[in-house]
């Protein structure tokens, strides 16, 4: 799959990762490090310039061999970074994959992470052709279930110790959408 992909509502563009996003994306993770903790697992308090550009550096190997694709968020109107989102955990055998996404903490409330997942699902059901992408949540994190909520994900249970994220392990609501679902809320 190429890597010169953006997507856009008018309001944000979204974009695979590049290495040159390292320091906007660092400085994100920094802002947000207080909610980051709590339900990102690979967040840690001395997060770093050099975590983030090691991260990026195997970002291009992950798209080529379909492993992941992570994306970075902007807002259209002044090029402010805004977060980003994934589509990962990838099972081809089930053709499934999980969809992840994070708002830096001075741009909530704003719909970025709802119109994110609007955008991301199509190309998850397009371009990669998968026919069911999960959301799972925390049962703490009621902002992610508004987001999943928001974009029709169908709410399918809480799955108990799903989400682990160093010492804690929580229970998580899984949400799933599938190429129908968003073609019902377009409907709308």
């Amino acid at each position: 799959m190429e890597t010169k992909i953006e997507l856009t509502d008018g309001n944000i563009i979204i974009r695979p990762c590049r290495l040159e996003d390292a320091a906007v994306i660092c400085e994100g993770v920094q802002e947000t490090m207080h909610e980051m903790l709590k339900w990102a697992p690979w967040c840690h308090p001395d997060y770093s310039m050099s975590d983030c550009t090691s991260w990026l550096s195997s970002r291009p190997q992950m798209w080529s061999e379909g492993i992941e694709y992570d994306f970075v968020i902007f807002d259209t109107k002044d090029n402010t970074f805004l977060g980003g989102c994934a589509i990962d955990q990838i099972n081809r055998k089930h053709n499934f994959a999980n969809l992840g996404y994070w708002v830096r903490s001075s741009q909530t409330g704003r719909g970025i992470a709802t119109a994110t997942v609007r955008l991301i699902s199509r190309l998850g059901f397009g371009k990669l052709g998968f026919t069911r992408l999960e959301i799972v949540v925390a049962v703490q994190n009621r902002a992610s279930q508004r987001v999943a909520e928001k974009v029709g994900a169908v709410r399918e249970g809480v799955h108990r110790n799903r989400h682990v994220v160093r010492d804690k392990i929580y229970d998580s609501v899984m949400f799933s959408l599938i190429p129908q679902d968003m073609q019902a809320k377009s409907l709308n």
